[in-house]
């Protein structure tokens, strides 16, 4: 290097550099004072310090501050593992919560939606509110000591479909007296198995559990749902106090206790007006069926604290909030139960950024369309073409609220069979009457009707079984293993039977072509209607997720 140089000094010479001393007993560099000799305090020179005139001044010691910087290393690593290690042991704490259970547990006919141009497809998830008593929390919270240990029942159910595009959701409530078909079911704790039965969906949750219900839906929908979540009493009370309360509002005073001749009320008791509820009267809020009069009125007040609580969580800015965050983290993982393949932290955090991207003025909450049930004034059966127009909506990935184009990505997603059909004389066709539904009987003469369109088609081994009617809500063609999956489809196809239709199941022995309750007249399968946006029956009770204007009516009795 050249001589003048400032490394070695402003002025100063560069001289021979001295061999270093060995390390002294404190670790610094050789010198009296620490120092590598200098007259700079740098290398070379007679040993000065170096510390400006007189000793004193300038920088610290070399060796003391690689100390300082060994140490400060060594504590800003340690931190590093310490903060991690937490995060981790969090992280597996929070996993640790989750309880999960099987996606499906029941015979399920639905099958996933193809993708869209973009390789997108609809998001649908079943949202389940049971009244389980197997707790004292819930036991104090919901009452019914008697009940206690019971099987739970689904008295709130919710589909959730958001989609293909994450640009709108579409939330459908079946009131929990809606009688319907419920398959063959196998608890998954148990193992016991339950037959198909017609009764109140409720019932479905205590039959096989939540992946009961989810097989109920999807065949009652012929939409596939991809998750279910379901929540218990205590687990409504700690989401309410997690989120910190949702604004809900009643046009008169209202007490929901119980009068002569009409046990049971939820306890709520509000003043009219816009009121913010958390806790155990959020739980009041969404259980509350008899002030307002009806199952259907029910789910409106639950739709409205749904909107209400989505709308709170965006004005939170909850995903930027890491307490917020934290708190509702814990709350959730605690409260909810989910289907196996959402089961951990990551999925459920995953699926929660997916439903925020929604615009709250794209959420359509809506009821399901019913009518009285003609075997018990009790209960409730799904209003035949105004409850299909809301399954064909999601079926298509229709948006409820108007603001957007028919979707592709609806059509189920149907296989390519491999296997060449057979002659058609030669392929034995077993056809069965299941058009009966949970509102209608059956229409007598339907599989010898079918039977005879095929036969003059050419299918001369069709016959009618004349063992009883089935019921389906919609037709299926089945065949018994892949050697037969070409005759099912050429059969289907004949009828204008639509592909997605045609399914693989042990319970035929050979190509069998249940006519359900969609097509009880005529010799073709009638067309689907195309499917229009925000075409929503009048009956469906809309809710839109921006309306902040809503209001409960009380019914007279439970005013104060």
């Amino acid at each position: 290097m050249a001589q003048g140089s400032s490394v070695f000094g402003e002025g100063t010479k560069r001289g021979p550099v001295p061999r270093r001393p060995a390390d002294g007993a404190d670790g610094s560099a050789g010198g009296p004072d620490g120092e590598a000799g200098g007259p700079d305090g740098r290398a070379g020179g007679s040993g000065r310090t170096g510390r400006g005139p007189g000793g004193t001044g300038g920088r610290p010691p070399r060796g003391r501050g690689r100390r300082v910087l060994r140490w400060s290393a060594l504590g800003l690593s340690a931190l590093v593992l310490v903060t991690a290690g937490a995060g981790y042991l969090y992280y597996e704490h929070l996993n640790g919560n989750i309880h999960k259970g099987e996606r499906s547990s029941g015979d399920s006919k639905a099958l996933r939606a193809r993708p869209n141009a973009a390789g997108q497809t609809p998001l649908n998830i079943l949202l389940i509110g049971s009244d389980s008593r197997n707790s004292d929390a819930n036991v104090r919270l919901g009452g019914s000591r008697d009940s206690r240990g019971n099987p739970p029942l689904g008295d709130v159910q919710m589909l959730i479909h958001l989609s293909a595009d994450r640009e709108s959701a579409s939330v459908v409530s079946i009131p929990r007296d809606t009688r319907v078909d419920i398959p063959e079911c196998t608890d998954p704790d148990s193992g016991r198995t339950y037959p198909p039965v017609n009764t109140i969906i409720n019932a479905s949750l205590a039959r096989g559990g939540a992946g009961c219900t989810l097989a109920t839906w999807e065949n009652l929908t012929g939409v596939y749902i991809d998750h279910w979540m379901t929540i218990d009493f205590a687990g409504v009370v700690r989401m309410a106090d997690a989120v910190g309360g949702v604004e809900v509002c009643v046009r008169q005073n209202v007490w929901d206790r119980p009068l002569p001749g009409v046990p049971g009320g939820s306890g709520l008791k509000l003043k009219a007006g816009h009121r913010k509820v958390q806790g155990e009267q959020a739980l009041q809020w969404l259980r509350t069926r008899h002030a307002w009069g009806s199952d259907p009125l029910r789910a409106r007040a639950q739709h409205m604290y749904m909107n209400s609580m989505i709308r709170t969580l965006k004005a939170q800015n909850v995903f930027t909030d890491t307490g917020r965050l934290t708190d509702l983290a814990e709350a959730a993982t605690r409260s909810l139960h989910v289907s196996e393949e959402i089961g951990t932290v990551k999925k459920l955090y995953d699926l929660g950024t997916q439903l925020r991207t929604v615009p709250t003025d794209r959420i359509t909450m809506t009821t399901l369309p019913t009518a009285p049930d003609p075997q018990d004034a009790n209960h409730l059966v799904p209003a035949g073409a105004d409850a299909d127009r809301v399954w064909e909506l999601l079926r298509g990935d229709v948006p409820f609220d108007g603001k957007g184009a028919r979707r592709a990505a609806g059509k189920p997603r149907a296989k390519t069979s491999r296997d060449p059909a057979a002659p058609d004389g030669e392929i034995v066709v077993l056809v069965r009457n299941a058009t009966r539904s949970a509102a209608l009987g059956p229409v007598g003469g339907r599989a010898a009707a079918v039977a005879r369109t095929l036969t003059g088609k050419g299918f001369t081994q069709a016959a009618a079984d004349t063992s009883g009617a089935l019921a389906e809500e919609r037709t299926v063609v089945r065949y018994p293993g892949a050697d037969l999956e070409g005759d099912a489809r050429r059969v289907a196809k004949s009828l204008g039977i639509p592909a997605s239709s045609v399914r693989r199941s042990t319970d035929v022995s050979g190509v069998t072509v249940d006519v359900g309750a969609d097509w009880r007249t005529g010799t073709a399968y009638p067309k689907p209607r195309r499917a229009e946006a925000g075409r929503l029956p009048g009956d469906a009770d809309a809710l839109n997720g921006s309306d902040t204007g809503g209001c409960m009516d009380v019914h007279k009795p439970y005013r104060w």
